[in-house]
């Protein structure tokens, strides 16, 4: 039996009671101290956006599989719940959308408040082909990305590896044994925040 495809906007990652897992790509030299501590080091700019995905393939497709410039080092960030929560909950779209917003200078006015940015792009299979629903970015910047750096962050883990033993294998043609390895993401049951994921765009 066919599973049933996602609703088109839906935030699915690998979670637990208290956590939720997101990824980020980095050049080595900050995302190995960033793994071997266990934190952000204070090279980390703080005072810059740094965006988040839950799910494992999207980072997969924007990193090409841990072998972009720069991005060769990928990061599997464990972060509280609360943290992801109420970065959600003040959030503020990253595009401007008629019938959501009043206008679009409403929204600019927001967007330039807001400490996070939700964003929704094409998810990606074991190739990296478009699929028919939409994974989910969040930005922070000010507030939100000092918090998710120094106050939010549980574990930081190295996960360049099992990209890179996923890909072999997709590779070589053998996804069933490539998607028995990939995290376990699930429908997360987020807040009540007023911007909902089935109120969101597309944007990409």
């Amino acid at each position: 039996m066919t599973a049933p495809t996602p609703p088109q906007r839906e935030i699915r990652a690998l979670h637990t009671d208290t956590t939720v897992t997101v990824y980020q790509a980095y050049p080595p030299a900050l995302g190995l101290p960033a793994a071997r501590d266990g934190r952000f080091p204070s090279a980390w700019k703080r005072d810059r956006m740094t965006w988040i995905k839950p799910s494992f393939l999207w980072m997969m497709y924007r990193c090409g599989w841990a072998t972009k410039e720069g991005q060769e080092t990928v990061l599997a960030v464990e972060i509280t719940r609360e943290g992801f929560d109420w970065a959600l909950s003040n959030a503020e779209l990253s595009h401007y959308e008629r019938g959501v917003h009043p206008d679009h200078a409403a929204w600019q006015r927001t967007l330039r408040g807001a400490p996070a940015r939700v964003q929704w792009d094409p998810e990606r299979d074991l190739h990296l082909n478009r699929l028919p629903y939409r994974s989910l970015q969040l930005g922070l910047a000010g507030e939100a990305a000092r918090r998710y750096a120094d106050e939010w962050t549980v574990s930081v883990r190295d996960v360049t590896p099992l990209a890179r033993e996923i890909h072999g294998l997709a590779r070589a043609g053998r996804d069933d044994e490539a998607a028995r390895l990939l995290p376990g993401e699930t429908p997360y049951p987020g807040p009540s925040y007023a911007l909902s994921p089935a109120a969101l765009p597309s944007a990409g």
